[in-house]
């Protein structure tokens, strides 16, 4: 049997704009670009690589939202896939939802256009789709539940949160394994979803979370019904059934968000399906490199050149860049902003200096608060963090002796 070549990607996030500046030659922000340009990547990588089905995992925007011109950047992209005659699946997310159950999805315009070859996917399903070499494949998919619908349940009206999100998730398990049973055996099955999964290791998604989250439990997922399973949700790509079949994998998004997200790769997944069997492989993409400068200089008489030094140690060009710098209280006026901005210039983006100043009165007091010692005490550990010799220290505190004592 021939594999058919699934490529699955997810959390796009058009409209994330943090550490951005404006981009003169189309108008946007140039972090909604780099996301923008990141999608065009993975277009031009199906196109070039005989892909026959492509799942978006959910989160197209940031937004429930999404102004017009973000909407139309993410449409370009995805026609593209579709004029060529690849299937696209898009799975509703989170962030795809509408804010209340009425109103449509930010992808909605796909179905009602009638796209060819785009499958909006609203709803748990089991569709059996024919992929562009002609192979028949069956592709289960399942959007982030709509809360709405089991809030407005009579028998729900008086439950506790707890209680809400406990028949939530049961409810998302309970559709998964009733699709499972559905599968045809003789042809090759994926599932699709957009929840977060119990073993998962989380990244930045917590911050940009819309909605309370579902979790699911690894070995619902783990069902030999299934040839692959494609997970959105989860910023940071990783495989969860530790190499068994089928693969339950989190592609990750395509860009970073902010700095939780430093040292992950981004970039999408391709797996060749057949029934039983699947390879898959991550493909990493050019995302914006954010990077942490940290230097210590409390060491250094002079601190501004060793700080320089350290910086010029890193390429920082078209980076969003932060530097923490560990520095003494009376190196703080050495080290100044705008110095550091010069040996900064080639960066993206200045996302932050910061000086974290050691205190060192602080550090001598023990953790002990000034007024709760007596005035000799004071006046030894000011002497102290001064590195006062210890022979003049004890002639001062004598002489201080003197001066504490109470007229009488």
């Amino acid at each position: 049997m021939n594999s058919i070549r699934v490529l699955h990607l997810a959390d796009v996030h058009i409209g994330v704009e943090n550490y951005g500046r404006l981009d003169p030659a189309t108008g946007l922000n140039g972090r909604v670009m780099d996301f923008l340009r990141r999608l065009s990547d993975v277009v031009d990588y199906a196109l070039e690589n005989e892909v026959d089905l492509v799942l978006f995992a959910g989160d197209a925007y940031k937004s429930r939202d999404p102004n017009s011109t973000h909407r139309r950047e993410f449409a370009r992209r995805i026609k593209r896939l579709a004029d060529a005659g690849i299937p696209v699946v898009l799975l509703v997310g989170n962030h795809d939802l509408p804010a209340a159950s009425k109103r449509a999805s930010s992808i909605e315009i796909f179905r009602t256009l009638d796209v060819p070859n785009v499958l909006v996917a609203t709803h748990d399903r089991l569709h059996r789709l024919t992929t562009r070499r002609g192979g028949l494949i069956q592709v289960a998919t399942v959007p982030y539940p709509l809360r709405q619908q089991i809030l407005a349940h009579k028998d729900h009206k008086n439950k506790t949160i707890a209680e809400l999100d406990e028949l939530v998730q049961q409810m998302v398990v309970d559709n998964i394994q009733a699709l499972a049973q559905q599968v045809d055996p003789d042809l090759p099955a994926v599932l699709t979803g957009h929840f977060s999964v119990s073993e998962a290791k989380l990244g930045s998604e917590r911050t940009v979370m819309l909605g309370r989250d579902v979790v699911v439990l690894t070995s619902v997922l783990a069902d030999t019904a299934w040839d692959y399973v494609a997970l959105g949700h989860i910023h940071r790509h990783q495989e969860l059934n530790r190499g068994q079949h089928p693969p339950i994998v989190y592609c990750g998004s395509l860009e970073r968000i902010d700095f939780g997200e430093e040292k992950e790769q981004k970039g999408f997944v391709v797996a060749d399906v057949q029934r039983g069997h699947t390879e898959w492989s991550f493909h990493p993409v050019s995302a914006r490199l954010f990077l942490t400068i940290r230097c210590d200089v409390r060491d250094e008489v002079d601190p501004l050149p060793a700080l320089l030094a350290t910086i010029d140690k890193h390429d920082v060009s078209d980076a969003v860049v932060r530097v923490i710098i560990q520095a003494r209280a009376e190196q703080e006026g050495l080290l100044r902003d705008a110095d550091i901005r010069r040996a900064l210039k080639d960066a993206y983006y200045i996302a932050g200096i910061v000086k974290e100043i050691e205190r060192v009165y602080r550090h001598r007091l023990g953790g002990e608060a000034p007024e709760e010692l007596s005035p000799e005490d004071l006046l030894a550990r000011y002497l102290e963090s001064k590195d006062t010799p210890p022979e003049r220290t004890r002639v001062l505190l004598q002489h201080a002796e003197e001066l504490f004592q109470p007229e009488g």
